[in-house]
């Protein structure tokens, strides 16, 4: 059985794609894009859990999800766990399946056919700062959405014109046995350093996952 080193799964998730959505990430990132509010995910580890595993777990709440997105970390340096995860899914549910990956989509484009039909909309390319964030689903407007699939166009193509006065919202989810709190969604440049900052006033303890050696954050 395939085995991949995960991060974190949760559901709903409702800012990164349509609808209601499973959230998979992955961990281990070789990109380490500069700003990244996810360095949380960076570090690599040894793929410990089985993707049968993985789709066991979201099973019960798969049925009431509008579709997939695996984020990370890096999806496609797992690329063998990638695709045994998405033909699991599309096994099992007709959901729309989005992926993140900070790869350009010109080195992707090799891996594709072995996942044709397997992803629906794909998110590339690494966040690059200096660029403005005006696009949905995005750090920066040099990342490109892919609308690999009908199902695909039919679902994401309305995402993929700028929408500067759009205010991104972020999910809210918590760990009840280590108290940690975790958001997921695409966050404007600097908001995650301005919560912190709110909450350390408030007298709270505050840290985020951000790569402190750049002054924004994806």
């Amino acid at each position: 059985m395939t085995r991949l080193a995960l991060s974190r799964l949760h559901f709903p998730v409702t800012t990164l794609g349509p609808g209601r959505r499973v959230g998979v990430w992955f961990q281990g990132c070789s990109i380490r894009c500069p700003g990244c509010v996810s360095l949380d995910t960076w570090s690599a580890k040894e793929p410990d859990t089985d993707c049968a595993a993985v789709l066991a777990a979201i099973q019960p709440f798969a049925n009431q999800a509008d579709g997939l997105t695996v984020s990370g970390g890096e999806p496609f340096d797992q690329v063998d766990a990638l695709h045994a995860l998405l033909v699991g899914w599309r096994g099992a549910h007709s959901g729309s399946v989005l992926v993140y990956s900070g790869y350009p989509l010109e080195r992707l484009q090799p891996l594709l056919a072995r996942f044709d039909g397997l992803i629906d909309a794909l998110v590339t390319d690494p966040l690059q700062l200096q660029v403005p964030q005006t696009l949905p689903l995005r750090g920066s407007d040099n990342q490109r959405l892919t609308l690999l699939t009908a199902s695909g166009r039919a679902a994401f193509a309305h995402l993929d014109v700028p929408q500067p006065n759009a205010a991104p919202a972020l999910d809210v989810m918590f760990d009840d046995e280590t108290g940690t709190v975790f958001f997921a969604g695409v966050p404007r440049r600097g908001d995650m350093k301005r919560l912190a900052s709110l909450l350390l006033r408030a007298g709270h303890q505050a840290a985020t996952t951000e790569d402190k050696s750049a002054s924004a954050c994806r």
